[in-house]
């Protein structure tokens, strides 16, 4: 009864489902990863999610950010998104979307809270993915750079 509760559950999800609960949690976590079907991320197209994965090192992702940073750049990153695996494009993504998220000011005041919001969003509980990891190597690279 759990199974078949859980296999409904990621079927409305539009994950692929099969009998095997292994391949139903893979499935769905593929599908979460590449952010297959995020419409805040504008994936509206079947296959967006892998392949407006993020890239650079900020993680540019989706096919909004691609089609935005296109636009401001004057590159077909959306028609060609693996030219953000250059690292000259990546870190031109990087600071674009630096730019476009208006991240100087929180990181002026040094709100490393809201700043991994915008770029990350946040979960159920407010905060985002890996916040508590997140802290520990904000932490890290704060004393490299003291």
């Amino acid at each position: 009864e759990d199974k078949d509760a859980a296999l409904r559950i990621v079927s409305t999800q539009g994950a692929t489902i099969t009998i095997d609960s292994k391949k139903v949690e893979t499935t769905l976590k593929d599908r979460l990863a590449t952010g297959e079907g995020r419409l805040d991320l504008g994936n509206t197209q079947p296959g967006d999610g892998k392949r407006f994965k993020g890239r650079g090192p900020i993680q540019v992702t989706g096919r909004d950010n691609y089609t935005r940073f296109s636009r401001w750049s004057g590159l077909d990153c959306v028609n060609h998104p693996e030219m953000l695996e250059d690292p000259a494009i990546g870190f031109l993504a990087s600071a674009w979307f630096w730019q476009y998220k208006d991240l100087n000011a929180l990181a002026d005041a040094g709100d490393f809270l809201r700043i991994s919001t915008r770029i990350n969003g946040r979960r159920a509980n407010g905060l985002p993915n890996g916040w508590i990891d997140r802290q520990a190597r904000h932490a890290i690279a704060l004393g490299v750079l003291a």
